[in-house]
């Protein structure tokens, strides 16, 4: 199994049935989100706001995107450890899978393979594919081919499977600190808010925007969902250059996932930030 190609796997052709716990976990949260639209309280929108920043910026973002999946810069191994704890509150798999699947997108990017192209439905793009019995439950072996770097991190493999325990931590302390209210907010509608957030990168960013670059995949820059995700919607640029940690390349383009990790940088938290060089007139890429 280990041997076998990412594109007889991964796409909609290749989905094997219902994985029923997901489908009832998302279920769930979604309920949960409605749900605080009945328990207003400010404080909690509050809490909500926060988390939503660190579960979104430092940990997806900046996390286990740019730093974990693409190694954009370098950081003290306590920093890269904090930031994917970060990651985990997003509910958006461990980083070996998060890792794993986000590789295979760009080594297949709207081909053969793709776990998630809109070019197999928009829905199936946004959030089907991970209602499938392989979307979320990989052979460990397959993995371990997308991840040589994370797989033989022992901090990363015990995330991957006990990543729903800082969830649990951080929804108890809400608990404790603002109750029921503090609960649905903090929680269930900041992670299903966070997760299609970044679910619209896989759809919307396929779909909709401007293409700066002629990249051979169906990439677009689409400011709204850029502003949903901290920087994360300026797609084209960033499948044009996967390794820059800066992917708002344009004056215009904010990115403060980028900010963030120029803010560690100069706390000398970072190094080795890789930036890549565009002529912003023409949009072409620098000689």
């Amino acid at each position: 199994m280990a041997h076998v190609a990412a594109s007889q796997i991964y796409g909609r052709k290749h989905s094997q049935g219902i994985n029923w716990i997901t489908v009832i976990a998302m279920t769930g949260f979604h309920i949960g989100a409605v749900a605080a639209l009945f328990f207003f309280d400010w404080g909690a929108i509050a809490a909500m706001l926060v988390l939503w920043y660190i579960s979104g910026s430092w940990g997806i973002g900046m996390g286990y995107h740019r730093l974990l999946t693409h190694r954009g810069y370098k950081t003290p191994k306590w920093v890269e450890y904090f930031l994917t704890i970060c990651g985990t509150l997003a509910l958006e798999g461990g980083p070996i899978f998060w890792v794993a699947t986000h590789r295979i997108h760009h080594q297949n990017s709207d081909h053969e393979g793709d776990p998630h192209s809109p070019r197999e439905g928009t829905y199936w793009a946004h959030m089907g594919w991970i209602m499938t019995g392989k979307a979320m439950h990989h052979d460990t072996q397959i993995l371990k081919r997308y991840t040589p770097d994370l797989s033989k991190d022992p901090f990363h493999v015990a995330l991957t499977t006990w990543h729903w325990v800082p969830q649990v931590v951080v929804g108890l302390l809400l608990l404790a600190i603002g109750g029921v209210p503090y609960v649905l907010w903090g929680v269930f509608f900041r992670t299903t808010f966070g997760l299609h957030c970044t679910w619209a990168v896989n759809s919307a960013t396929h779909l909709w925007g401007s293409r700066r670059f002629a990249t051979r995949d169906d990439s677009t820059n689409n400011w709204w969902v850029a502003m949903l995700t901290w920087g994360e919607g300026w797609h084209n640029n960033h499948h044009a250059h996967p390794v820059s940690a800066r992917h708002g390349l344009a004056w215009y383009e904010i990115d403060v996932n980028y900010a963030g990790i120029k803010a560690l940088e100069s706390l000398g938290l970072a190094w080795d930030v890789k930036v890549a060089k565009v002529n912003h007139t023409l949009g072409e890429e620098a000689a």
